[in-house]
């Protein structure tokens, strides 16, 4: 299975589920971002792990480790209001990108309850952009 094929999966029993997953995903708080896609205009869902922050959840560019931004990272960039679904509700929502030294401390944070963003970070060069999402 794709990444691709496997996204819809995750996707369509999140929503079936309210917001809760099973398999290699069971026991990470994941969450959907619906954004319009930077170059296309298309919209685009696309489930991650996130860090509760208060009101904020927290989200990780880190694309696996790969050398370049994750594609939602720039529809976040160019569109940063978007549609949130965390469990059941369904939401409107702003990124932003954390700056330092608050993007070291939630990114260590997510470390701490997700150990392979500290893999990730290893694996590239570039420093892993942090974005805080809040409701509009």
């Amino acid at each position: 299975m794709d990444l691709d094929e496997m996204n819809k999966a995750v996707i369509a029993e999140f929503r079936a589920n309210e917001g809760e997953v099973s398999k290699q995903f069971k026991d990470v708080p994941l969450l959907l971002i619906n954004t319009v896609g930077a170059k296309t205009g298309e919209p685009r869902t696309k489930p991650l792990a996130y860090l509760r922050d208060g009101d904020r959840y927290v989200i990780i560019a880190s694309f696996a480790g790969a050398e370049k931004n994750p594609p939602w990272y720039h529809n976040l960039i160019a569109n940063p209001e978007f549609e949130l679904e965390v469990g059941v509700q369904k939401f409107t929502a702003r990124a932003t990108v954390a700056a330092e030294p608050e993007r070291t401390e939630l990114y260590a944070r997510m470390v701490e309850i997700m150990p392979v963003f500290a893999e990730y970070q290893e694996k590239t060069e570039r420093v892993i952009p942090v974005m805080v999402l809040e409701r509009v």
